[in-house]
């Protein structure tokens, strides 16, 4: 399969997009009449919860296909659903590849040999069951945590490779207590009264890492499928990080409801305005629930509101790219 940083970057360049879309359902914030539908066939089941995540997430996907170029499902909402929940899921990521979108699923997986092997044939590959061969998700590619070190990325980063996928790290995360960890001083490696390099944030030595393994992964577009996941919510780091990691793909969550804006991405765009996917979930996915579109229709055109978030948040990147 050819390179998911390639396929990424034609897609942006084709689409004259960066969004990427979240879908991060949940059953009390759905639209009311499409949950009353879902219950009334299954009743208050979990199968009845699933069977909406599921719809609402094709739905999300009609209406924002024009403008994303990918979605990003986060599993755990999902997941809390048990087996009926995990259907929905491959439901919504079969559905994004029917509308032409790549889907990068949000599992933020880690472990280290077999464990770590065993999920990334999962998500990005291939299983054998007899002589036949089967994807059991077929996602294009996943965010993985870095915290048990190379053991836990090295597994996924050879899936990668084989199987044409993306992975990308955490590097410098968009929520608030990210520094608690990530921005921590780690040792220098020799010491600096005796004229070695004063300590740096793990943040930094992290995407060091990632840089250092963007050839694993290096597609035609001079982008690598070994990518990081920065946070817009923190446009200093971003601009220190895209130093650090000039060929590696930057996946920017954060954009929207938790502040991140337009301007705090362009630091990570190329001269061609790529190199870069933004991610929204809450800002687009629940878009219709904002009073001031209240007017216009609110639940009953749901839908309207979600493909004009989505349109709204490409030009909103666009004026930056340009």
């Amino acid at each position: 399969m050819e390179n998911f940083a390639d396929r990424l970057v034609r897609a942006c360049a084709e689409k004259d997009s960066i969004v990427v879309v979240g879908i991060d359902p949940r059953l009390d914030l759905l639209p009311s009449s499409l949950v009353r539908s879902a219950l009334k066939t299954h009743g208050e089941t979990l199968e009845g919860a699933a069977a909406a995540f599921a719809e609402f997430g094709r739905r999300v996907i009609d209406a924002v296909a024009e403008f994303a170029v990918a979605v990003k499902p986060q599993s755990a909402f999902f997941e809390m659903l048990g087996p009926a929940g995990m259907e929905a899921l491959r439901e919504v990521i079969g559905h994004a590849h029917q509308a032409g979108l790549l889907v990068i699923a949000d599992v933020k997986r880690s472990d280290i040999a077999s464990t770590a092997e065993a999920y990334a044939q999962g998500y990005l590959g291939e299983v054998k069951i007899g002589s036949t061969v089967l994807r059991p998700w077929g996602a294009d590619a996943v965010t993985v945590n870095p915290y048990l070190g190379s053991d836990g990325l090295l597994p996924f980063i050879r899936c990668a490779k084989e199987q044409g996928g993306g992975v990308f790290v955490l590097v410098k995360t968009s929520n608030p207590s990210s520094h608690e960890l990530q921005d921590l001083i780690g040792a220098p490696k020799r010491n600096p009264a005796r004229g070695g390099a004063p300590g740096r944030p793990i943040y930094e030595r992290l995407g060091e890492w990632v840089a250092e393994h963007a050839a694993d992964l290096m597609g035609a577009s001079g982008y690598s499928s070994l990518g990081a996941v920065v946070g817009a919510t923190y446009p200093e780091q971003l601009a220190r990080l895209r130093e650090l990691m000039p060929r590696n793909l930057i996946l920017i969550p954060g954009y929207g409801a938790q502040g991140g804006a337009a301007a705090d991405v362009k630091c990570a765009l190329d001269k061609n305005g790529l190199g870069a996917a933004v991610n929204a979930s809450r800002s687009v996915i629940f878009a219709w629930r904002d009073e001031t579109r209240s007017a216009a229709g609110g639940e009953k055109r749901w839908m309207d509101s979600v493909r004009a978030a989505a349109r709204k948040m490409r030009d909103e990147l666009n004026e930056v790219r340009r």
